[in-house]
């Protein structure tokens, strides 16, 4: 039996290292899942509700050792961390206030001498796959509303946070969740192939990057089930002439860097009207010198080495990409110390005399860089933005709320922001267009993708 190692960002050590599971754990979870669903669904929406918030309540309770456990498993500030539970409560109270209204039957009008609704029934086995740049955030869109409509989930944590998967099952355990209604795997690629594949597995929800999703489609291509897919985005944000140039870029200096750009909702393109251009730039650029880059364990940093050296030197080379094909770096890389070539340590870079030429602008950085390009228009901005294979969500910053309205019709994104960016509003259903995925976690409409529909119709005699 292989195992997996967790490389810890910061030093570059082994944090953490586990046997994976075998293809044979693999079959008996899923046979206990199978059984414990059928038990698990039997219980009243106020029961399971009752578990859920106990499970909540106990992981939450423990935000401070997750919060260390977070920034050495990939990287993040610890004086950011905690947002992360705090973020993740956030989302799962959500969703369980809006339980009872999200899966009671729904009756169309009343035809005398006949009963008629539609139930809403669990899928049975669902199985999460969550990435590591989000560990509890990803995880808990899908988690929280599939355990309440009835189903038994299986997850799939990224090996790089494997903890969080290993939290989220202490948790269960220690407010007494009824056996394998949840349970963890730590498998291969080639394992977690065959998870999906299998057909006792009745809905999956997946979270990575478009080459991972094209792998999960190819691993349930013989089967007809529900599969959510979130796969990233290049998100634009479009400041106009009318827009608090101070305000818009201090909050996009944020949503352009916070989890060292590890974001797949992160600012990763800007396209500002002439009239503010300068501006814009200037404060941007100031905004972005006060970041303190360094060991994500030190209270005073506020930038963190990004998840692997690996990724850091993917962004190296779009930076160095770009300057080559005539772009310009405003940020001097020496000002950063920790900033090293061949570490996850990257400084945040803001480049100009970009264009759509340069794969900066085009593919998915996930890093600490953003290019901004000068538009003299909403028409070129719109078709600068629209300009994507993705299509996860995009910023307008502007005073005017029905210039924004007007403009969010024509941008091609799942959520358009008005004077804010890089959030996530349970209330809100989260999804994609293009190569972002298909899908909807989160809202009311989270719910549908967790269960089936069942037409009631009887005639009374």
């Amino acid at each position: 039996m292989s195992e997996f190692k967790t490389i810890t960002p910061i030093d570059n050590s082994i944090y953490f290292q586990k046997e994976f599971h075998s293809e044979n754990d693999v079959k008996t979870t899923l046979e206990k899942a199978g059984t414990a669903q059928k038990l698990w669904a039997q219980l009243s929406l106020n029961d399971r509700k009752s578990y859920i918030q106990k499970f909540v309540d106990e992981l939450v309770s423990h935000k401070d050792e997750i919060a260390k456990e977070i920034s050495y498993q990939m990287g993040r500030p610890v004086s950011q961390s905690g947002f992360e539970i705090a973020g993740f409560k956030e989302r799962a109270d959500y969703m369980l206030s809006i339980a009872d209204e999200s899966l009671k039957p729904f009756y169309p009008e009343k035809i005398d001498g006949f009963e008629r609704y539609i139930e809403k029934e669990p899928l049975g086995i669902v199985t999460i796959l969550s990435p590591w740049n989000y560990p509890f955030l990803t995880s808990v869109n899908v988690l929280i509303p599939a355990l309440l409509a009835g189903n038994s989930v299986i997850l799939r944590h990224s090996t790089q946070t494997p903890l969080v998967a290993e939290r989220y099952k202490e948790a269960f355990e220690a407010i007494g969740l009824p056996k394998d209604i949840f349970s963890i795997l730590h498998v291969s690629h080639k394992d977690t192939s065959t998870l999906l594949a299998d057909k006792r597995v009745n809905g999956v929800f997946f979270t990575g990057s478009v080459k991972g999703g094209y792998v999960v489609q190819e691993a349930i291509k013989n089967k007809f089930i529900p599969c959510g897919l979130e796969l990233g985005g290049k998100d634009p944000a479009y400041v106009r002439a009318d827009a608090d140039v101070e305000n818009t870029a201090i909050n996009l200096v944020d949503g352009s860097f916070f989890n060292s750009g590890q974001s797949c909702c992160g600012i990763e393109r800007i396209y500002v009207h002439e009239s503010v251009y300068d501006d814009f730039i200037k404060t941007f650029v100031k905004e972005t010198k006060k970041y303190k880059l360094g060991n994500p364990l030190e209270k005073e940093i506020n930038l963190g080495p990004m998840v692997k050296t690996s990724a850091s030197d993917f962004v190296r080379t779009q930076i160095k990409d770009a300057i080559n094909a005539g772009a310009k770096s405003l940020v001097d890389e020496s000002l950063f110390a920790n900033s090293k070539v061949g570490t996850p340590y990257l400084s945040p870079h803001v480049l100009v005399d970009v264009d759509h030429s340069m794969s900066v602008m085009t593919e998915e950085s996930f890093g600490p860089v953003v290019g901004i390009m000068k538009v003299s228009n909403d028409d070129e901005a719109i078709a600068l933005m629209n300009d994507s294979d993705y299509g996860l969500t995009a910023s307008i910053w502007t005073k005017n709320k029905e210039k924004a309205r007007e403009l969010s019709k024509k941008i091609e994104t799942g959520t358009v922001f008005m004077n804010r960016c890089d959030y996530l509003d349970p209330a809100l259903a989260w999804t994609g267009v293009k190569n972002t995925g298909r899908g909807v976690s989160l809202s009311t409409f989270g719910y549908d993708q967790v269960t089936k529909l069942k037409s009631i119709h009887f005639k009374e005699i």
